[in-house]
């Protein structure tokens, strides 16, 4: 499979400029990975959701993202603790 092209939403770019360059880091690899393996082993289907929304785990952070294998891409829905990411 060849590397998708990942946009973020501007909630996940604003996470992402206020959290601490460890966790930065963390988040970020996860993002370039999902963008050569798109469904990795430790991807969980978000139930509820109209889109097939997936989640990965860093942590306790969740990234949310959509796939759209038809337009090569990855649309990171939101970043966030655990806590908050599904309100």
């Amino acid at each position: 499979m060849k590397v998708l092209e990942i946009y973020l939403r501007n909630k996940t770019k604003k996470f992402l400029k206020k959290v601490d360059k460890s966790t930065f880091e963390r988040v970020f690899n996860k993002i370039k990975e999902l963008a050569s393996d798109p469904y990795p082993s430790d991807a969980k289907r978000v139930i509820g959701r109209k889109e097939k929304v997936f989640r990965v785990r860093i942590g306790d952070y969740r990234i949310l993202y959509v796939v759209y294998l038809d337009k090569n891409s990855i649309l990171i829905v939101n970043i966030d603790k655990r806590s908050k990411i599904y309100e």
